[in-house]
């Protein structure tokens, strides 16, 4: 019998907390992976108290000895890892001009090499079972976003990094594949809210009104897909991103 244990990855909140829950709900025993110790451990009690089984983890996602403790310890608590969505994400938006080095290396060394990091760790409890399945997150920043140099590099490169572990990995029953949202209500979407000096739901109505299904987007939202792409059901889906916007993109 393949484990059923998911690892989350940025599951404090947003769209990684809706994917936990999700996922526990589907029958997984989920590891909350995140900087904020306080919100996994909350989000894992919760689960737990709703009959499921969970632990959270504090855990830096671009630091490899963090990483690859972090996912020892679940492999021990929990059981193999066959599971693993790469969600952890931060903006640090500027212009190019403005644009820090510090600004840069931090978003793509959390997005990028943190999927690299995780990926490798969780990898070889998934080639030894036979079974596996890697989501990842991109966005449609992907396509190229004013102020985003940063984060649009790093969403674009996690989809050409799954198009390429797909290929590597394919042969040992392990499916990758990316997600790429469009505007989610999340808190750090409303941070982006106020750092514009706009109310969230005056930011919230505007998208929506470009959005051919006139809302915006909740993390249940992408968590219903992530519940597909790690199905039995999906097993022959692999290397594709899916552009979860309300309607479609570019």
């Amino acid at each position: 019998m393949t484990s059923k244990v998911a690892i989350v990855t940025g599951a404090a909140r947003g769209i990684g907390a809706g994917v936990a829950r999700r996922l526990a709900a589907d029958g997984f025993a989920v590891a909350l992976l995140d900087l904020d110790e306080a919100g996994v451990k909350e989000g894992a009690a919760a689960i737990v108290a709703d009959g499921g089984k969970a632990i959270g983890l504090s855990v830096d996602v671009s630091d490899t000895e963090q990483v690859e403790a972090a996912v020892s310890q679940v492999a021990q608590e929990l059981g193999a890892p066959t599971v693993l969505i790469n969600n952890a994400g931060i903006t640090r938006d500027n212009l190019l001009f403005k644009m820090t080095d510090n600004d840069w290396d931090s978003v793509i060394g959390v997005h990028l090499r943190g999927s690299f990091l995780m990926s490798r760790a969780v990898q070889k409890h998934m080639t030894e079972q036979g079974w596996g399945r890697i989501v990842n997150l991109s966005s449609t920043s992907a396509l190229g976003n004013r102020g985003q140099a940063n984060y649009s590099a790093a969403k674009a490169g996690l989809q050409g990094f799954t198009k390429t572990l797909a290929i590597e990995l394919g042969k040992f029953g392990v499916t990758v594949n990316a997600i790429a949202p469009g505007f989610i209500a999340t808190d750090m979407t409303a941070a982006t809210a106020e750092r514009l000096g706009v109310s969230f739901e005056d930011m919230k109505a505007g998208a929506a009104a470009q959005i051919p299904v006139r809302r915006v987007g909740e993390p249940e939202d992408i968590a219903h897909l992530v519940s597909f792409f790690v199905s039995e059901g999906a097993g022959f889906i692999s290397g594709q991103v899916v552009y979860a916007a309300g309607g479609p993109t570019d």
